[in-house]
């Protein structure tokens, strides 16, 4: 327990770089003139000290279980621990993503920022994993019900520090906020909300796809309504020279 609570206390005496580089990250996101076509909205945050100390625990408990050291030290820890630091994008509907993650590649090449990891899609959802693959964003099977697309990047080659992009739709949102209510930092022991957590992770994934297929519908009216209106045009130019 010493060991982590020096760790924690090591977390806390170094947020400069960390506050730094989100701050910079954030006004590259907000700032992006495609970005914020796509974007409903955004969140960033700093590690909880609490939460990174439970964070530890577990992985300490998890070490003991398989009979394995645990290796993360104050030399290791902002490279080991990758969500010290994060932003959370969130969009409307689910092929949105494919720009968002072409514009976020763009920032980063411009700003020399490094891709750690990523992206890489968590998804418990057939449908959604299935279109991640189809746009070339690879995908890890995540049993919780959860579905988010994950980066890390490093501000830099020299940097120790990582940060984590979280994006997902505002459905998904709803499902992870209520998840991580009742579920964070430990699981809750009641059947009956695990239950009914499944079942709002299936109300919420039925919603993305209605906002989707809305999306979609109006998408296709609006190609339909610009071509009749061509058609219209053209019809009245035949007609006047015909006169």
């Amino acid at each position: 327990m010493k060991k982590i609570d020096e760790l924690v206390e090591h977390f806390v005496c170094n947020k400069d770089p960390f506050s730094v580089a989100l701050n910079s990250l954030e006004g590259f996101v907000t700032h992006s003139a495609h970005l914020s076509k796509l974007i409903h909205s955004k969140k960033s945050r700093l590690k909880d000290p609490a939460h990174l100390k439970d964070k530890l625990i577990r992985k300490a408990v998890e070490a003991k279980e398989k009979g394995k050291p645990f290796k993360i030290t104050k030399d290791n820890l902002f490279s080991k621990i990758n969500d010290l630091a994060g932003i959370r994008i969130l969009h409307l509907h689910t092929r949105q993503i494919q720009e968002i993650d072409i514009e976020l590649k763009k920032i980063f090449e411009d700003q020399q920022w490094i891709i750690v990891e990523g992206p890489i899609a968590r998804t418990w959802d057939d449908e959604s994993r299935s279109y991640f693959k189809e746009i070339g964003i690879k995908t890890i099977n995540h049993p919780d019900m959860y579905t988010s697309v994950h980066y890390i990047i490093r501000p830099n080659s020299r940097a120790s520090i990582t940060l984590e992009i979280q994006v997902r739709t505002l459905m998904e949102e709803v499902w992870g906020e209520v998840d991580h209510s009742i579920n964070y930092p430990y699981k809750t022991d009641s059947n009956s909300c695990r239950d009914q957590i499944k079942v709002l992770a299936r109300a919420t994934s039925s919603c993305s796809r209605l906002v989707d297929s809305i999306f979609s519908t109006h998408k296709e009216y609006e190609e339909n309504r610009k071509l009749s209106k061509k058609t219209i045009k053209v019809s009245a130019k035949k007609s006047k020279k015909n006169k």
